[in-house]
């Protein structure tokens, strides 16, 4: 045999036992299908009994579950109809209990009206009187009238015109009498104890008077100063002009240097600076810058010191730092030449005396008398009036109401609320009225005087009138066929009234109105 007949036999051989696995795989991959499926539906049918033996149970048991929801739910329904007909019942008592209070009220209204109509009634027939009654007076009256007139000879409006006349002169002279004894009985009684109060706290105070202006003068040693104070091309007076705001006048008055600003801090710090370079020699304006840095810090210095002094004077606690540095601002301002810090320490002074003879809070007098002028410290920087401006400061450190009521009263902008304030404007008018302590204009002074006449001569039956004792007296001279005894007394309140209201002074104007009746004859 030769090789490829070897291999033919060979691949048949495979082909062949290939194809006896092939059928004898196929024989058991078919038996053991049959064997899964004959196994699945044996399981398939064990499910299926148990599934029905499951839902007769489960029928069963929802049957059961079925009658006991019947049975619950009929005995909520039985309850539920019990409430209802409980809750029904309750209602139709209540009903009845109005019921019979509605017939009640029915009742007792229709008596009510049955009297209102009884009432109305009566009421008629009297008003029915009354009327017929009224106009039997009224012809009556008529009657009399006509019968007085035909007596008298007057008609109605002349009698009137005279009765009126006489009422107005008796009450003329009643008037008189009682502002006379109202005077007196004030002048009495509220005028000796304020007198009392006012003259003990004046006479326990000794302060000082100091006048200033809007200008400083500072000595030279030599006319020579001047020109080194001015600098080459006017360098060192520009340097000095612009780090203190200030203008420097140099005339001709012999051996000082005048120094003009509204402001009086800027003029000290400028006057004490020109003092130091002065003194020291060496003036240029490297120097004078730092001469006048220095001396702001002095000032600043001195200004603290001051207020922490004036509140220690015055025996004031618990004030705010910034509040007592503004205070000491105070020291370089003035008003009508009176200097504004001791003005406030005065007035301090002032109202804790009174306080304590009233009665009243006497620390918190001194306090708002302290504080009532703080406005002043900064005026010349912000907008608006002292007061307006002290109330923000004291609201802006919290100082108390009452405190802040007297800043904005004391000059009657607003209504005191305690009598600490009213203190305080008495206080105040007490420290800025006295002798001496305030300088007023020409100007001023002759306005004031002019209208103090001019108000006096717009009334009628003044002949003249002159202002006397530098504006504290006027004297009114009326003439005296125009202006009775009692019409001079009214007179004199009705122009003290007149000037309070328009017119702005220091201390008291006393009115003084003057009648004189001369009889003449000659004998021949």
């Amino acid at each position: 045999m030769t090789l490829d007949e070897v291999l033919l036999y060979v691949i048949v051989g495979c082909i062949i036992a290939a194809a006896v696995g092939a059928g004898v795989g196929y024989m058991l991959r078919k038996r053991i299908a049959e064997a899964r499926i004959g196994s699945a539906e044996e399981k398939a049918r064990q499910i299926g009994e148990e599934a029905k033996k499951m839902l007769d149970n489960a029928s069963r048991e929802a049957e059961t579950l079925k009658k006991e929801t019947i049975v619950q739910t009929r005995e909520e329904i039985h309850k539920l109809r019990e409430d209802v007909e409980q809750e029904n019942k309750q209602r139709r008592d209540e009903l009845q209990k109005y019921e019979q209070r509605l017939v009640q009220k029915e009742n007792n209204l229709d008596w009510r009206s049955g009297n209102l109509e009884q009432r109305e009634s009566q009421l008629d027939k009297k008003e029915n009187q009354v009327k017929v009654q009224k106009e039997k007076l009224n012809g009556l009256y008529e009657q009399q009238q006509k019968k007085l007139e035909e007596i008298s000879q007057l008609s109605s409006d002349q009698a009137r015109d005279m009765i009126l006349s006489r009422v107005d002169e008796e009450l003329t002279h009643e008037k008189a009498v009682r502002i006379r004894s109202a005077v007196e009985e004030a002048k009495n009684t509220a005028d000796t104890k304020a007198r009392e109060i006012i003259a003990s706290a004046i006479q326990r105070n000794a302060a000082d008077t100091v006048s200033e202006t809007t200008v400083s003068v500072v000595s030279l040693p030599n006319e020579e100063m001047k020109g080194r104070i001015i600098g080459r091309e006017g360098r060192n007076i520009r340097a000095i002009e612009t780090l203190t705001g200030v203008d420097l006048i140099i005339d001709d008055t012999p051996e000082a240097v005048i120094l003009s600003c509204f402001d009086p801090i800027r003029r000290e710090v400028a006057r004490l600076a020109l003092e130091s370079l002065v003194k020291d020699g060496r003036i240029h304006p490297a120097r004078i810058e730092e001469v006048v840095a220095k001396t702001k810090k002095d000032v600043d210095k001195a200004i603290r010191e001051a207020g922490e002094q004036a509140v220690m004077e015055c025996g004031i606690r618990g004030m705010n730092p910034e509040l007592v540095k503004i205070l000491g601002r105070l020291k370089y301002r003035t008003s009508y030449g009176q200097n504004v810090l001791q003005h406030c320490i005065d007035t301090s002074y002032f109202a804790g005396i009174m306080a304590g003879e009233v009665g009243a809070n006497v620390e918190l007098a001194k306090r708002a008398g302290l504080l009532h002028d703080i406005g002043k410290a900064v005026d010349r920087e912000q907008e608006g009036t002292h007061v307006e401006l002290g109330v923000e400061l004291a609201q802006k450190y919290h100082e108390p109401p009452e405190v802040i009521n007297a800043i904005a009263s004391h000059h009657g902008d607003t209504e005191p609320t305690c009598v600490e304030s009213v203190l305080v404007a008495a206080a105040d008018a007490m420290s800025a009225a006295r002798p001496g302590a305030r300088r007023e204009t020409l100007e001023n002074y002759i306005k004031r005087l002019t209208k103090l006449e001019d108000i006096a001569k717009s009334f009628p039956g003044v002949d003249s009138c002159y202002a006397i004792q530098a504006g504290r007296e006027l004297r009114v001279i009326v003439k005296p066929e125009k202006v009775s005894e009692d019409q001079a007394t009214i007179l004199s309140h009705d122009i003290s009234r007149r000037i309070e209201k328009e017119l702005q002074y220091p201390g008291q104007v006393k009115v003084v109105v003057i009648r004189e009746t001369r009889a003449t004859d000659f004998a021949k």
